[in-house]
């Protein structure tokens, strides 16, 4: 706890207003072979891919002592809920807010109950298309949920200045006026970040490392002390300038970071409409979240809400943002508990 001390002090003095981690539990995110699978990399730390992640899990203890110390700094302590059993565990303990990574902005169930709770929301966007995006916003208008907000997000580790696409959060404010939008970045550096905000994004979330060159993959993409300390300061500083204009444009932000290059990239855009992105797919294929089985179903079942689970699986089988168009297929073969669905399972002429 002496290495999360020192990061969480250095957040603290860089500005930072909340620290975020990530809850998962491994049996309601994983299917059995998802957690099975060898994982024996630079960056592992077990043999599979489930004995990495118990490794780097949390206890409910452990993130409540992360809490009361967090408390003990004046910053708030949050975590993303990574399947139905961690987003009910954050909501316990009170949080200010509940993270929805992008691997499960496609997860509707998850989604529905988020809905339904009083704590706020923050929602990425990663590897959605506009139409999934659209889908959120109903669900949490459905439940009446006013306190969330949408994250502009690309999940590629790191990100490409040319794939972060930021005028994305330009389409989400002129699309949706009554939602804060904000940004979750995984670019190298601050500029890119610095320029989602003059673009209108108002939370900013980014990975945090003592050091980059520590073992697992996320730390290339993360900021060290100096960085994270520069960035808050920056964004601080364009207090004025956000005050006194209710936009700025492309040239305007360019000119104001002394015309980057990478800015100059990152505030292009692929395509009109908002896609998964080629850089997108690594993610989406390790990570992305699956429809399967929630118990042993048999040939000639026809398939209900309660007969379904999203999980990670492997193999990966149907996304799983097309729930509602398998709910009332009728499967043409048995289907075994925690196993993935494919379209070649069930009958789609009923």
């Amino acid at each position: 706890m002496r290495t999360l001390n020192t990061k969480f002090e250095t957040i603290q003095e860089a500005g930072c207003d909340c620290v975020k981690f990530q809850k998962s539990c491994l049996s309601a995110k994983f299917t059995k072979s998802a957690l099975q699978r060898k994982y024996d990399g630079p960056n592992s730390w077990g043999k599979t891919y489930g004995e990495h992640k118990a490794f780097l899990e949390f206890s409910m203890e452990q993130y409540k002592d992360i809490q009361e110390f967090c408390k003990t700094l004046g910053i708030d302590f949050t975590a993303s809920a990574m399947d139905v059993v961690s987003l009910h565990q954050m909501d316990s303990m009170n949080v200010p807010f509940i993270k929805i990574g992008s691997g499960d902005a496609n997860n509707f169930p998850l989604l529905k109950q988020a809905a339904a709770l009083q704590t706020p929301l923050v929602i990425s966007t990663g590897m959605q298309t506009f139409e999934t995006v659209d889908r959120i916003v109903q669900i949490m208008e459905s439940a009446n949920k006013r306190n969330f907000a949408l994250m502009h997000c690309v999940s590629s580790y790191p990100t490409e200045p040319q794939n972060c696409e930021l005028p994305r959060i330009l389409w989400l404010k002129e699309k949706y006026p009554n939602i804060v939008i904000g940004y979750s970045g995984h670019e190298m550096g601050i500029e890119i970040s610095t320029a989602a905000v003059l673009l209108g994004a108002r939370i900013v979330e980014r990975h945090f490392t003592l050091d980059r060159n520590q073992k697992g993959s996320d730390h290339k993409c993360s900021l060290e002390p100096l960085q994270m300390k520069n960035l808050v300061c920056g964004i601080k500083s364009l207090k004025h300038t956000l005050n006194s204009s209710t936009s700025l444009t492309i040239t305007e932000i360019i000119s104001l970071l002394d015309e980057s290059a990478d800015v100059r990239n990152a505030l292009k855009c692929s395509t009109i409409e908002k896609i998964m992105m080629p850089c997108e797919m690594n993610c989406r294929d390790k990570l992305g979240k699956t429809l399967v089985a929630a118990k042993d179903l048999p040939k000639g079942h026809i398939i209900s809400p309660a007969d379904l689970c999203v999980k990670v699986s492997e193999p990966n089988g149907i996304s799983a943002e097309y729930i509602d168009d398998v709910v009332g297929l009728q499967l043409t073969q048995s289907v075994s508990v925690d196993e993935p669905l494919f379209w070649d399972h069930m009958n789609n002429e009923m």
